[in-house]
Formats: structure tokens, C-alpha cells, sequence
């Protein structure tokens, strides 16, 4: 297979890692027959996020993407607003503005912390001075610039939707991020810093606000004898079984963080001589949970690499790589890597959207985008998202990864810069 030996077992990009203190508080639910969405674990996880993030209420979904959709409904969207959104992001952060017939206005992300970049959002409101709610995503776990971001939003008097699915546990300038916004979600997805297998919360300061998405995710019944509906519901509410796994995980969320934070320096150690970095951050200002380590390949260290809408190819040159070469190294060693995110403008669904950098419309700077083509005064390309994905990869960020498969990965991509 090459110069190195695959590993037996499968190492993960980022897989749950369990303690066994959420089998107990599972089978408590099962044992006292609290199933639904009502119970013990389910109060406690709520208490547990507004003690953690320092929010004063939390109510516990089915999912992120259920928080964000509920964010959007309180912010008051409605069908053919336009809504500012982040670029470089999962589309779960855009799809709930669509799902209350929004219209993302996607803005471009900047390289210092891979997140929306002020600048943009700054020209966005130029051109779209009307707009009244911006949804922004803590990237990989890594906080935005929100001191910038909130400056802007307030001169513009819009609320602000923070996505902080990634980042539970990181912190801007001392504050938890899931407090950062007016509205904010947080995820227990499967591969999060904590998980529940699934589920999420929304998170407020605003005791009506959180009573409303108490009675819209249990469909919006109203208080009467029978089942009476006065305004449209949903299924949102997590299960006191799913609250019991994100129960007993709550207490290892700093011990998981510390892993992550441990993986990431020894990848930038290791990384030390190659034409590479790491994801960014505000090393002043924030303090990332390290979710995931991602690595940006210098420019000049590039080889060529081609993309369709489902295939990648490249051409090996010795001294260079690419993330398509890196990727393909991994998998065939058993090593399981990703792309980072496509940027939402050029997803298919969304091709058609307004896409708005600090230059201004973006759509013209994408389209001229060959090769690194259009670039501002600093000699950077003006679509900050297209060159990072171009040329950035998540690489395995396990917690159960030991140093010793990690020493391996780094050098399975130390061997891809010499093919």
C-alpha cells in the first residue's frame, strides 16, 4: 500500500467519546418511564447550558438546525427578506432562513479567523440597507470577530442570530459564545465537542422569547382543556433520552476541549516546516474549543487540483500537495479527513443568491476567479470563502486519536509534499 501501514481501526474525523455517566442517566429515563419530551434530564441539561454559557434560558430541541429555525421565527423573518448570512458554513446555519422564506445574502469570510468578515458585512449593508437580521457561524469552532460584527449590526439596527453549533465551550473576550447574538442555537450533533447523538438548544436572555419556542416546538398547542392551535407548531422538543446522553456529557465538555486544544498544537508542531498553517484565531481576544484542525496549504505549495460538483482530480509535483492528494492519502490509510465547507455561494442551491465581499458584489469577483485570479490591493483573492476551500482540509481531530497516530497522519502528509 505504500510507505505506511493502514491503521486497523478507523480514525475518526471527530466521533463521540462517551464516559458511561450517559447510560446512567439514559436508563433512569427508561426505568421511570419519562421517554417523550418531558423529564428530569431534560430540565437539567437546560440548567446546565444557562450555568455553562451564562444565558439566563435554554430550551432543549431536536436539533441545531430546530434552534436556528426558531431563531429565525422569533427574529421575525418574513417571506422574501433578505437576511445576511455567513458564507463559509454548513448549510444548516442558512436553510432555517429559507425554511420562514428568507432570502440568504451570503457574506464572504475573512482569513484571520476563516469566519464573516466585518468588512464585508460593512459593504453588505450598503447595498442592502434595509436588511434587519444578520446569521453568523462560529467556523470549526472558532469565535467571529464580534466586537466588529456587533458595532456594524448596531449602526444598522439588526439582530443578530448566532450559530454556535461548532463552538460550545469557546469564548470571545470572556464571554461564552451562545450569548454573543440576540438569538443563539448550539448543537449536540453526533461529531460535536459534547453530543446527545442529536439535539440542540436555543439559548436567550428573554424569558418570552424562550416561552414561545417552548410552545411553538411542542406544536403550538394552547392552554385549554382540549387540543387547541392558534398558530402554527412544530415537533422541535429533544427527548429526555437524548437529554440524558447530553446529560452525562456536560460535565467532560473542558476535558474534551483540552483534547481537542492538544491535537491541534501537535499538528501545528509538527506541521512547523511544511507550507502550511492552521485554522486562525484571535489569539488576543478569543479562545477557540478546537472542534476541529483544519490546515491551509501555501499558495506557491499548491499543485494543480481540478473540481467538479462531485469529483476532484489532481497532478502530483514533487515539493507540492493539494487537499484532494492529502485526503486520498488518509482515506487509503484508514484516516478520515474532509474538505473544509463549500461556501454556501457556490452551492448549487444557492448559486443564484447575492454574494457580497468587501469589494462588493461578489458574484462579479467569483466569476473572475481563475487560478487565484482577482485580487485586492494586499495581493489576496477577493473571494476570501473560494480560496479557502480551495485550498484547506479538516484533518482528523478524534479524541480518542493517541499521539502515536497522530505522529503517523502527520507524517502520511509530510510524504504528500515529497511525492
Amino acid at each position: 500500500m505504500g510507505e505506511f501501514k493502514a491503521f486497523d481501526n478507523k480514525i475518526w474525523l471527530s466521533s463521540p467519546t462517551m464516559h458511561g455517566e450517559e447510560l446512567e442517566y439514559m436508563t433512569q429515563a427508561y426505568e421511570t418511564n419519562w421517554m417523550s419530551t418531558v423529564g428530569a434530564n431534560i430540565n437539567e441539561v437546560e440548567r446546565l447550558a444557562c450555568e455553562k454559557i451564562g444565558c439566563g434560558y435554554a430550551v432543549a430541541l431536536s436539533s441545531g438546525t430546530a434552534a436556528l429555525h426558531m431563531a429565525v421565527k422569533l427574529a421575525g423573518v418574513k417571506p422574501g427578506e433578505k437576511v445576511f448570512c455567513s458564507d463559509m458554513t454548513f448549510d444548516a446555519t442558512v436553510n432555517p432562513v429559507v425554511y420562514e422564506g428568507g432570502e440568504p445574502v451570503f457574506i464572504d469570510t475573512e482569513y484571520d479567523t476563516w469566519n464573516m468578515d466585518p468588512a464585508a458585512l460593512e459593504r453588505a449593508f450598503e447595498i442592502y440597507p434595509g436588511v434587519r437580521v444578520v446569521v453568523l457561524a462560529h467556523l470549526y469552532g472558532t469565535p467571529c470577530r464580534m466586537e466588529e460584527i456587533r458595532a456594524v449590526c448596531d449602526r444598522h439596527h439588526a439582530v443578530i442570530i448566532e450559530d454556535a453549533a461548532e463552538s460550545l465551550g469557546a469564548s470571545y473576550k470572556g464571554v461564552q459564545t451562545g450569548r454573543l447574538g440576540d438569538i443563539n442555537a448550539i448543537s449536540f450533533n453526533g461529531n460535536k465537542i459534547i453530543t446527545g447523538s442529536a439535539g440542540g438548544m436555543l439559548l436567550t436572555d428573554d424569558g418570552n422569547a424562550a416561552e414561545k419556542v417552548r410552545k411553538w416546538s411542542t406544536q403550538a398547542r394552547e392552554s385549554a382543556p382540549w387540543y387547541q392551535h392558534e398558530e402554527l407548531g412544530y415537533n422541535y422538543r429533544m427527548s429526555n433520552v437524548i437529554a440524558g446522553v447530553v446529560r452525562g456529557q456536560f460535565p467532560h465538555l473542558e476535558e474534551h476541549i483540552d483534547r481537542k486544544k492538544a491535537i491541534y498544537m501537535r499538528y501545528q508542531e509538527g506541521f512547523r516546516d511544511l507550507p502550511v498553517t492552521m485554522n486562525p484565531y484571535d489569539t488576543e481576544n478569543s479562545e477557540p474549543n478546537f472542534w476541529l484542525s483544519c490546515m491551509l496549504i501555501h499558495r506557491e505549495a499548491m499543485c494543480r487540483q481540478v473540481r467538479s460538483e462531485r469529483e476532484a482530480l489532481y497532478i502530483s509535483e514533487p515539493g507540492k500537495s493539494c487537499p484532494t492528494q492529502i485526503l486520498e492519502t488518509l482515506e487509503q490509510y484508514n484516516a478520515e479527513g474532509r474538505p473544509i465547507w463549500k461556501p454556501m455561494h457556490m452551492q448549487p442551491i444557492y448559486r443564484m443568491n447575492a454574494f457580497v465581499t468587501r469589494e462588493g458584489d461578489g458574484r462579479a469577483v467569483t466569476n473572475a476567479y481563475i487560478d487565484g485570479g482577482v485580487q485586492g490591493a494586499d495581493g489576496r483573492p477577493l473571494d476570501v470563502g473560494m480560496d479557502l476551500f480551495d485550498r484547506g482540509l479538516c484533518l482528523p481531530s478524534d479524541n480518542k486519536m493517541t499521539e502515536e497516530q497522530q505522529d503517523i497522519i502527520i507524517e502520511m502528509v509530510k510524504s504528500c509534499f515529497r511525492k
